[in-house]
């Protein structure tokens, strides 16, 4: 669990600081550069989204079961990770309504990834990863709403094209990764 935790604190960490620390996020731009800044980013965030998935593989092997999961949690799982996918695949895809109504569709599309996955599953393990992200996602779609509305930022109107597209593109994402890609990077098939 220490490996999970450790991989939470440098990745969500890092991804906080906009949250937390928007004065020292911009000192570091300021003297490192942009590039210098993103590149520390990136670093610290996949030495962190690393430890995650070794510490998440390792906490996984000790199964403290906390509640019962209810029957059918797994298909209401499945429906909001569908709808977390169309919200990434709207982060992306210019010119889409979806984006240009919760303006932050990856964070919304992390808030529905991780309660679908509390939703149906019931370990310590799962509560540390998918609470933490949880977590994490409503204070930053917060903190992402606030300075939007400190910066009167205005979300241009999306077409239908391009809705069609974020939508479209969010399914087929889904369905590759629930019927394939899940299994073989995490070791669980959601449809069996």
């Amino acid at each position: 669990m220490t490996v999970l935790i450790l991989g939470l604190i440098l990745f969500l960490g890092m991804h906080s600081v906009r949250i937390v620390a928007e004065g020292w996020r911009t000192k570091q731009i300021a003297q490192r550069g942009e590039k210098g800044w993103k590149g520390l980013y990136t670093v610290v965030s996949l030495v962190g989204f690393a430890l995650i998935v070794w510490g998440f593989g390792l906490a996984r092997q000790q199964t403290v079961a906390l509640w019962a999961v209810p029957r059918g949690m797994a298909h209401v799982a499945a429906l909001l990770t569908l709808v977390a996918f169309v919200l990434l695949a709207a982060s992306s895809v210019p010119g889409n309504g979806i984006k240009s109504k919760v303006h932050h569709p990856m964070v919304l599309g992390v808030k529905v990834w991780a309660l679908a996955h509390l939703l149906a599953n019931n370990t310590v393990a799962d509560l540390v990863l998918f609470g933490s992200f949880l977590v994490w996602a409503v204070l930053d779609f917060r903190a992402a709403r606030r300075r939007d509305r400190v910066a009167s930022t205005v979300y241009p109107a999306g077409t239908t094209a391009g809705t069609v597209k974020a939508v479209v593109g969010g399914v087929l994402a889904w369905a590759v990764f629930a019927f394939w890609a899940h299994g073989w990077l995490i070791g669980v098939r959601p449809f069996g």
